[in-house]
């Protein structure tokens, strides 16, 4: 059987030429290393112990079960299951949709998303950030704040029901471009025709990609690909003249300044000391005029530019020109979405604002910045910088609300006057004192991490402090003492420390003191990229321990073995010999014997 690593790369290299056309990929689906690879890549993630449509998860994973897997693709009788219908709570309080595979399929889709990442990736464009290898949310804003500079409209793009909309008949034209292996394509559209199971009853999917299936990212990426196609082409059409032209009334300025500058130098030494401070007086005087000037026309008819950022199915476009322009562009790019991908963007959420007011794109307000300020440089000449530069904020709205959904803080009006106040949380108080300091530093870091970006990330610090007040009164409430109490108790070298016990002593965890400085380093992978194939999966141990056939808690070797999995580690409470054991090795998954696997279960 040939090595994943080698295929996939095989077709990622192929695929920087358009004109290369895949075919004979179905055979890999008979190849089970492209099988244990999917296992390896998914197998740690929570939702594989929550069970689809015919109740099974990740749990009992074993070579066998990955070879019948096989033999039902090699004679073409392999259907997905429908997806388990759930809903999840949206931050507007809507409800939005979302499936759950069966976990067959999952690996299943797991291999066919590591085939077509590797044929689409490398030809995606460098404006697409959402769930890329190297790409996040952070990676988009850096763009913004990269390239946006000077613009004077935005216009913020939203799709109405993106992903519950995507055609099939056009998703699979697209893929048959690149694709001339039909047996995969019939795959594909088992995959979109599918369906899903709610309250017991079935329902079929006509349109849209099934929303928490491993294909559905790449699948949206595929198909908004052609969006991001057209902008590039549309943008090339659009762009007119090579720079702004000349601001005729600041060189005025700035000429008669050079003038007056000569003038004055020639007489200098003739001057009394009432002359001379008359004389810089009015330079100055032309100089703070000339600096309250830009240099370049604000609406030049000859000149117009246009830049363009996606993340998933929110876009948003620079615009240096008037507004009709980006009325225009706003009007062909909906105009584009309904005929070429059938696809409508909401009038509702898609905005044209102004580069002085804030527009709103992936949680960040952003503007250009209204205060650009004067700066010497090396050779000691003022120059003016900041000029038409992004500037990204935190919006106060989203870390008060944060605080209100973690029932941190409550809201008191007095006298018509907002009061915020730190509260405790009371579902915390039964949880150990590590556990409870661990959440507030878990909830600090990551709002952080995600607002670093901004020019104004330092207020997340008046976010922590009401969490460390939130925090003191929790452990104030849980052992019935007061605020000072807690502080002076837990209070060491002036840090909060919590002490717990290891094999290697007390250590102690601290409460976050690492500062909320802006940090323009964008954080790539960490935030919401998907998992990328062995490249940036190194480690093989889900692997190597189904082939080594060893039963980890009977000792019996040379035997099928299968994975016993949990969904986390705390929630292992016995004492049991294979509990002991898991906690021991620190691993949510047991390779064991079917007899070891039963008497497991038989347990549980």
């Amino acid at each position: 059987m040939r090595n994943p690593d080698i295929v996939l790369e095989t077709l990622s290299e192929k695929s920087v030429d358009n004109t290369y056309k895949f075919d004979r990929l179905y055979r890999n689906l008979y190849n089970r290393e492209f099988y244990l690879q999917a296992y390896q890549n998914i197998y740690a993630k929570d939702g594989n112990m929550t069970p689809g449509s015919d109740g099974s998860t990740i749990d009992g994973m074993s070579l066998k079960r990955i070879d019948k897997l096989i033999e039902t693709m090699r004679d073409h009788s392999y259907q997905p299951k429908p997806a388990r219908r759930t809903y999840i709570k949206k931050k507007n309080g809507k409800l939005r949709p979302l499936g759950i595979m069966t976990s067959n399929d999952k690996i299943t889709q797991e291999v066919v998303r590591m085939i077509l990442e590797s044929i689409y990736e490398p030809t995606f464009s460098k404006h697409s950030h959402g769930f890329r290898p190297d790409k996040s949310c952070h990676t988009a804003l850096s763009q913004i704040h990269n390239n946006f500079t000077g613009l004077k409209w935005f216009v913020e793009g939203d799709i109405s029901a993106c992903f519950d909309s995507f055609d099939h008949h056009v998703l699979i034209n697209i893929i048959r471009r690149r694709i001339a292996d039909e047996y995969f394509i019939a795959l594909l559209w088992k995959f979109l025709k599918a369906g899903y199971m709610e309250q017991w009853t079935y329902k079929r999917t006509y349109s849209g990609t099934p929303q928490g299936s491993g294909i559905s990212p790449i699948l949206a990426n595929i198909y908004l690909n052609e969006l991001d196609i057209y902008m590039e082409h549309y943008k090339k059409k659009f762009d007119k003249g090579k720079q702004n032209g000349y601001n005729l009334e600041y060189h005025r300025i700035y000429n008669r300044l050079q003038k007056l500058r000569v003038k004055n130098s020639k007489k200098w030494k003739t001057l009394d000391k009432k002359s001379k401070t008359e004389a810089l007086r009015k330079q100055k005087q032309l100089r703070r005029v000339m600096q309250g000037l830009p240099t370049a026309q604000q609406f030049d008819l000859n000149y117009r530019r246009l830049q363009y950022c996606r993340y998933a199915d929110d876009f948003i476009i620079g615009i240096i020109g008037s507004k009709e322009n980006a009325m225009v562009v706003k009007s062909d790019i909906k105009q584009f979405l309904e005929e070429s991908l059938k696809l409508t963007m909401s009038d509702e959420k898609t905005k044209i604002t102004h580069c002085k007011e804030k527009a709103q794109f992936l949680g960040y307000n952003i503007t250009t910045n209204k205060f650009p300020h004067v700066r010497r440089t090396i050779n000691g000449t003022l120059t003016r910088v900041g000029t038409g530069t992004i500037v990204l904020y935190v919006p106060r709205e989203k870390w008060r609300d944060k605080l209100l959904d973690y029932n941190a803080m409550r809201i008191m009006v007095v006298e018509g006057v907002e009061k915020w106040k730190s509260w405790q949380r009371s579902f915390l108080i039964n949880a150990p004192d590590l556990a409870i300091i661990q959440k507030y530093n878990s909830e600090i870091r990551g709002l952080y991490n995600y607002y670093r970006l901004a020019n104004n990330a330092s207020v997340i610090g008046k976010f922590a402090y009401i969490m460390k007040y939130s925090m003191y009164k929790t452990y104030a409430r849980k052992y019935k003492k007061t605020i000072g109490f807690i502080i002076n108790k837990y209070t060491k070298d002036n840090e909060f420390k919590i002490p717990y016990e290891t094999k290697d002593g007390t250590k102690y965890c601290i409460f976050y003191n690492e500062g909320f400085a802006r940090k323009e380093i964008p954080l790539k992978g960490e935030i919401d990229v998907m998992p990328k194939f062995n490249k940036r999966n190194k480690t093989l141990g889900q692997i190597k321990r189904l082939k080594a056939g060893v039963c980890e808690l009977c000792g019996k070797g040379n035997i099928p073995v299968v994975m016993h999995h949990v969904r986390k580690l705390k929630d292992l409470k016995g004492n049991s010999e294979w509990e002991n054991l898991m906690r021991t090795m620190h691993r949510k998954s047991l390779a064991v014997c079917a007899d070891c696997h039963n008497l497991i279960h038989e347990s549980i």
